[in-house]
Protein backbone atom coordinates (compact mmCIF):
# COMPACT_ATOMS: atom_id res chain seq x y z
CA UNK A 1 0.00 0.00 0.00
CA UNK A 2 2.84 2.35 0.04
CA UNK A 3 5.51 3.07 -2.27
CA UNK A 4 9.06 4.30 -0.69
CA UNK A 5 11.86 5.30 -2.64
CA UNK A 6 15.21 6.54 -1.61
CA UNK A 7 17.30 9.41 -3.60
CA UNK A 8 20.53 9.60 -4.02
CA UNK A 9 23.43 12.42 -3.30
CA UNK A 10 21.76 14.16 -6.81
CA UNK A 11 22.08 14.09 -10.37
CA UNK A 12 25.49 13.17 -11.77
CA UNK A 13 26.36 15.23 -14.64
CA UNK A 14 29.98 15.95 -16.14
CA UNK A 15 31.17 19.08 -15.22
CA UNK A 16 33.64 19.46 -17.91
CA UNK A 17 32.76 22.20 -20.68
CA UNK A 18 30.14 21.05 -23.62
CA UNK A 19 31.13 20.39 -27.39
CA UNK A 20 32.00 23.22 -29.41
CA UNK A 21 29.30 22.80 -31.15
CA UNK A 22 26.92 23.14 -28.09
CA UNK A 23 23.22 22.05 -28.61
CA UNK A 24 21.78 23.36 -32.07
CA UNK A 25 25.08 22.69 -33.33
CA UNK A 26 25.72 22.98 -37.13
CA UNK A 27 23.53 20.37 -39.14
CA UNK A 28 23.15 18.79 -42.28
CA UNK A 29 20.68 21.55 -43.93
CA UNK A 30 18.08 24.67 -43.83
CA UNK A 31 15.93 25.45 -40.87
CA UNK A 32 13.37 22.23 -40.49
CA UNK A 33 16.27 19.88 -41.93
CA UNK A 34 17.67 17.30 -39.99
CA UNK A 35 19.67 18.26 -37.38
CA UNK A 36 19.04 21.88 -37.66
CA UNK A 37 17.73 24.65 -35.63
CA UNK A 38 19.12 25.41 -31.96
CA UNK A 39 18.06 23.26 -28.85
CA UNK A 40 20.02 25.62 -26.33
CA UNK A 41 17.53 27.02 -23.79
CA UNK A 42 14.76 25.06 -24.65
CA UNK A 43 12.66 22.19 -22.51
CA UNK A 44 10.22 19.94 -24.70
CA UNK A 45 7.62 17.29 -23.80
CA UNK A 46 6.93 14.27 -25.21
CA UNK A 47 3.90 14.45 -27.83
CA UNK A 48 3.68 10.95 -29.17
CA UNK A 49 6.47 7.45 -29.15
CA UNK A 50 5.77 4.65 -32.01
CA UNK A 51 8.34 1.58 -31.98
CA UNK A 52 8.21 0.15 -35.23
CA UNK A 53 5.34 1.82 -36.57
CA UNK A 54 2.86 1.07 -33.26
CA UNK A 55 2.66 3.57 -30.64
CA UNK A 56 4.71 3.21 -27.38
CA UNK A 57 2.18 3.06 -24.10
CA UNK A 58 4.21 5.62 -21.57
CA UNK A 59 3.91 4.78 -17.83
CA UNK A 60 0.53 6.12 -16.05
CA UNK A 61 0.66 9.78 -15.22
CA UNK A 62 3.81 10.35 -17.04
CA UNK A 63 5.69 12.31 -19.54
CA UNK A 64 8.71 12.34 -21.08
CA UNK A 65 11.28 15.42 -20.58
CA UNK A 66 14.23 16.97 -22.24
CA UNK A 67 15.85 20.04 -21.34
CA UNK A 68 18.93 21.49 -23.19
CA UNK A 69 20.98 23.97 -21.31
CA UNK A 70 24.81 25.24 -22.04
CA UNK A 71 25.72 22.20 -23.67
CA UNK A 72 23.72 19.56 -21.52
CA UNK A 73 21.00 17.32 -21.90
CA UNK A 74 18.40 16.89 -18.85
CA UNK A 75 16.45 14.17 -19.06
CA UNK A 76 12.92 12.61 -17.48
CA UNK A 77 10.97 9.75 -17.84
CA UNK A 78 9.03 9.60 -14.92
CA UNK A 79 11.05 9.02 -12.04
CA UNK A 80 14.38 9.43 -12.57
CA UNK A 81 16.14 12.57 -13.50
CA UNK A 82 19.18 11.62 -16.39
CA UNK A 83 21.47 13.62 -17.48
CA UNK A 84 25.22 14.16 -19.58
CA UNK A 85 27.16 16.71 -22.23
CA UNK A 86 25.22 16.88 -25.25
CA UNK A 87 26.46 17.53 -28.72
CA UNK A 88 24.06 17.50 -31.47
CA UNK A 89 26.32 17.46 -34.64
CA UNK A 90 26.09 15.80 -37.97
CA UNK A 91 22.66 15.36 -37.63
CA UNK A 92 22.88 13.29 -34.35
CA UNK A 93 22.06 13.88 -30.80
CA UNK A 94 24.78 12.46 -28.55
CA UNK A 95 24.33 12.49 -25.55
CA UNK A 96 28.33 11.61 -23.34
CA UNK A 97 28.97 9.08 -20.20
CA UNK A 98 24.81 9.54 -19.10
CA UNK A 99 24.36 9.84 -15.31
CA UNK A 100 21.35 10.32 -12.82
CA UNK A 101 19.46 9.95 -9.84
CA UNK A 102 18.90 6.30 -8.34
CA UNK A 103 15.69 6.24 -7.18
CA UNK A 104 14.12 2.97 -6.60
CA UNK A 105 11.00 3.36 -8.67
CA UNK A 106 7.56 1.02 -9.83
CA UNK A 107 8.70 -1.67 -12.42
CA UNK A 108 6.91 0.54 -15.66
CA UNK A 109 8.65 3.64 -14.97
CA UNK A 110 12.11 1.56 -13.85
CA UNK A 111 11.48 0.48 -17.53
CA UNK A 112 11.10 3.57 -18.92
CA UNK A 113 13.74 5.32 -17.22
CA UNK A 114 16.14 2.65 -18.80
CA UNK A 115 13.80 2.79 -22.20
CA UNK A 116 14.78 6.82 -22.23
CA UNK A 117 18.44 6.00 -21.45
CA UNK A 118 19.11 3.59 -24.48
CA UNK A 119 17.69 5.44 -27.02
CA UNK A 120 19.72 9.28 -25.48
CA UNK A 121 23.00 6.77 -25.88
CA UNK A 122 22.48 5.10 -29.36
CA UNK A 123 22.78 8.19 -30.95
CA UNK A 124 18.89 8.94 -32.35
CA UNK A 125 18.96 11.53 -35.37
CA UNK A 126 17.19 14.36 -34.59
CA UNK A 127 15.15 17.11 -36.72
CA UNK A 128 13.77 20.86 -35.08
CA UNK A 129 11.11 21.61 -37.06
CA UNK A 130 9.19 25.13 -35.39
CA UNK A 131 8.38 23.78 -32.05
CA UNK A 132 8.63 19.79 -32.66
CA UNK A 133 11.16 17.87 -32.01
CA UNK A 134 11.77 14.54 -33.24
CA UNK A 135 14.23 11.58 -32.54
CA UNK A 136 14.76 8.69 -34.61
CA UNK A 137 16.76 5.48 -34.21
CA UNK A 138 16.09 2.26 -36.15
CA UNK A 139 12.17 1.81 -35.47
CA UNK A 140 11.80 4.13 -32.94
CA UNK A 141 10.20 7.28 -33.19
CA UNK A 142 9.88 10.10 -30.36
CA UNK A 143 8.30 13.60 -30.61
CA UNK A 144 8.64 16.63 -28.28
CA UNK A 145 7.04 19.68 -28.83
CA UNK A 146 8.54 23.30 -27.11
CA UNK A 147 7.08 22.92 -23.26
CA UNK A 148 5.94 26.65 -23.48
CA UNK A 149 3.73 25.21 -26.16
CA UNK A 150 2.60 21.89 -24.77
CA UNK A 151 2.21 22.71 -20.99
CA UNK A 152 3.25 25.88 -20.12
CA UNK A 153 3.57 26.40 -16.41
CA UNK A 154 0.79 26.75 -13.89
CA UNK A 155 -0.25 29.97 -11.68
CA UNK A 156 0.89 29.23 -7.93
CA UNK A 157 -2.18 31.73 -7.49
CA UNK A 158 -5.39 30.18 -7.95
CA UNK A 159 -4.92 26.54 -8.76
CA UNK A 160 -5.65 23.77 -7.43
CA UNK A 161 -2.71 21.39 -6.07
CA UNK A 162 -3.15 18.08 -5.64
CA UNK A 163 -0.48 15.91 -3.68
CA UNK A 164 1.35 13.30 -5.30
CA UNK A 165 4.69 12.98 -3.11
CA UNK A 166 6.22 13.25 0.51
CA UNK A 167 9.77 14.18 0.36
CA UNK A 168 11.59 13.43 3.62
CA UNK A 169 15.38 13.76 3.56
CA UNK A 170 16.49 11.45 1.16
CA UNK A 171 13.02 9.39 1.16
CA UNK A 172 10.30 10.15 -1.01
CA UNK A 173 7.10 8.29 -0.78
CA UNK A 174 3.51 8.50 -1.62
CA UNK A 175 1.19 6.38 0.36
CA UNK A 176 -2.51 5.14 -1.19
CA UNK A 177 -5.04 8.11 -0.67
CA UNK A 178 -2.54 10.64 -0.80
CA UNK A 179 -4.53 12.36 -3.72
CA UNK A 180 -7.07 13.55 -1.04
CA UNK A 181 -4.74 16.08 0.25
CA UNK A 182 -5.03 18.88 -1.71
CA UNK A 183 -4.19 23.16 -1.00
CA UNK A 184 -4.93 26.18 -3.09
CA UNK A 185 -3.36 29.80 -2.45
CA UNK A 186 -5.40 32.45 -3.53
CA UNK A 187 -3.91 36.13 -2.74
CA UNK A 188 -3.09 36.11 0.84
CA UNK A 189 -4.62 32.63 2.01
CA UNK A 190 -4.22 29.09 1.78
CA UNK A 191 -6.87 26.58 1.89
CA UNK A 192 -6.83 23.21 1.84
CA UNK A 193 -7.07 19.65 3.17
CA UNK A 194 -4.57 17.11 4.82
CA UNK A 195 -6.95 13.97 3.32
CA UNK A 196 -8.42 13.97 6.78
CA UNK A 197 -9.30 17.56 7.98
CA UNK A 198 -9.89 20.96 6.06
CA UNK A 199 -7.17 23.94 6.97
CA UNK A 200 -6.94 27.35 6.25
CA UNK A 201 -4.59 30.36 6.79
CA UNK A 202 -2.37 33.40 5.71
CA UNK A 203 0.10 33.16 3.24
CA UNK A 204 2.64 35.44 1.95
CA UNK A 205 4.74 35.46 -1.28
CA UNK A 206 8.52 37.46 -1.80
CA UNK A 207 10.14 36.12 -5.44
CA UNK A 208 10.27 32.32 -4.94
CA UNK A 209 9.30 31.84 -1.42
CA UNK A 210 6.11 31.34 0.25
CA UNK A 211 5.80 31.82 3.97
CA UNK A 212 2.48 30.24 5.48
CA UNK A 213 1.19 31.56 8.88
CA UNK A 214 -0.39 28.94 11.97
CA UNK A 215 -2.57 27.10 10.04
CA UNK A 216 -6.59 26.78 11.28
CA UNK A 217 -7.76 23.45 10.97
CA UNK A 218 -10.97 21.10 11.74
CA UNK A 219 -10.47 18.45 14.48
CA UNK A 220 -11.05 14.95 12.86
CA UNK A 221 -9.18 12.46 14.46
CA UNK A 222 -7.14 10.85 12.11
CA UNK A 223 -5.12 7.61 12.41
CA UNK A 224 -3.08 5.29 10.72
CA UNK A 225 -1.69 6.22 7.72
CA UNK A 226 -4.13 9.13 7.46
CA UNK A 227 -2.80 10.55 10.55
CA UNK A 228 0.83 10.02 9.28
CA UNK A 229 0.58 11.89 6.35
CA UNK A 230 -1.09 14.53 8.12
CA UNK A 231 1.83 15.17 10.29
CA UNK A 232 3.78 14.81 7.56
CA UNK A 233 2.15 17.25 5.92
CA UNK A 234 1.67 20.08 8.37
CA UNK A 235 4.99 19.67 8.91
CA UNK A 236 5.89 21.31 6.16
CA UNK A 237 3.22 23.66 5.65
CA UNK A 238 4.70 26.43 8.20
CA UNK A 239 7.39 28.91 7.99
CA UNK A 240 9.39 30.23 4.77
CA UNK A 241 9.62 27.47 1.77
CA UNK A 242 10.99 27.78 -1.48
CA UNK A 243 8.45 26.86 -4.42
CA UNK A 244 9.17 25.58 -8.00
CA UNK A 245 6.67 25.22 -10.88
CA UNK A 246 7.20 22.98 -13.50
CA UNK A 247 4.06 22.57 -16.04
CA UNK A 248 1.36 21.24 -13.95
CA UNK A 249 3.69 20.25 -11.17
CA UNK A 250 4.74 22.21 -7.80
CA UNK A 251 7.52 21.47 -5.20
CA UNK A 252 7.29 23.13 -2.07
CA UNK A 253 10.97 22.76 0.01
CA UNK A 254 11.73 23.31 3.75
CA UNK A 255 15.53 25.20 4.23
CA UNK A 256 16.16 21.13 5.85
CA UNK A 257 15.32 19.32 3.01
CA UNK A 258 11.96 18.36 2.87
CA UNK A 259 8.71 18.98 1.44
CA UNK A 260 5.86 18.20 -0.60
CA UNK A 261 5.75 18.15 -4.62
CA UNK A 262 2.06 18.54 -6.09
CA UNK A 263 0.26 17.99 -9.55
CA UNK A 264 -2.66 20.80 -10.90
CA UNK A 265 -6.06 19.30 -10.80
Amino acid sequence: MRMVVAAAAGLMLLSACGSESGPGGSGSGPGGGPGSGSLDGKTFLSVSVTEDGKPKELAPNTRLQLQFRGGDVLAAAGCNSLGGQVSTTDGKLTVNAIGGTELGCDPARHAQDEWLSTLLQDRPAWKLDADKLTLTRGGTTLVLQDKQTAQPDKALDGTRWTLQTVVSGRTASHTVGADRAHLTIGGARITGSTGCNSFEGMVARTGNKVTIGELGMTLKGCSGDVGKLERSILAVLQGELTYTIEADRLQLRAADGNGLDFTAG
